[in-house]
């Protein structure tokens, strides 16, 4: 039966990436996260389509997706590297400290104060990745939730 194509099945496509039937399972785990999985959880969500995948076999994708420009890998200072698929679009992320929750967010006003600055320093911004670390504040919805 044929699978519809994943975002991250179609790059490595683009890219000439040989695509295995493991790496298409893989690609497809990250391809539907909401999340910023680390490997650990991209392997729980692989092995349960396929059981024969192993944790090397998601480490060494994970690896040749970041390499080729197809994933993004984020270390969010909880110890693990975290991976989202590559966007087009920018974007920067909140971590939320008490549940660990990478909240992600676009502000006009923080894009154009942070080229205002490079600028002021003599310099043209080329990239950036921006992270915010926060805790809910007290009376928060998101306090609540935990």
């Amino acid at each position: 039966m044929p699978h519809s194509v994943s975002r991250i099945e179609a790059k490595c496509i683009e890219k000439g990436l040989k695509m295995t039937g493991q790496r298409r399972i893989i690609a497809r785990a990250i391809s539907e996260s909401t999340d910023h999985p680390d490997v650990e959880l991209l392997y729980q969500r692989a092995v349960a389509l396929d059981p024969n995948i192993s944790i090397a076999t998601v480490y060494r994708t994970v690896k040749l997706f970041e390499e080729a420009g197809i994933s993004q890998r984020h270390d969010f200072g909880d110890g693990r590297s975290r991976y989202e698929e590559a966007s087009e679009e920018h974007h920067d992320h909140l971590i939320d400290l008490k549940s660990g929750k990478v909240i992600e967010f676009t502000s006009e006003a923080i894009e154009k104060l942070q080229k205002e600055v490079a600028k002021k320093l003599g310099y043209k911004l080329v990239d950036h990745r921006l992270e915010l670390y926060a805790v809910p504040l007290a009376d928060s919805p998101h306090d609540k939730e935990h």
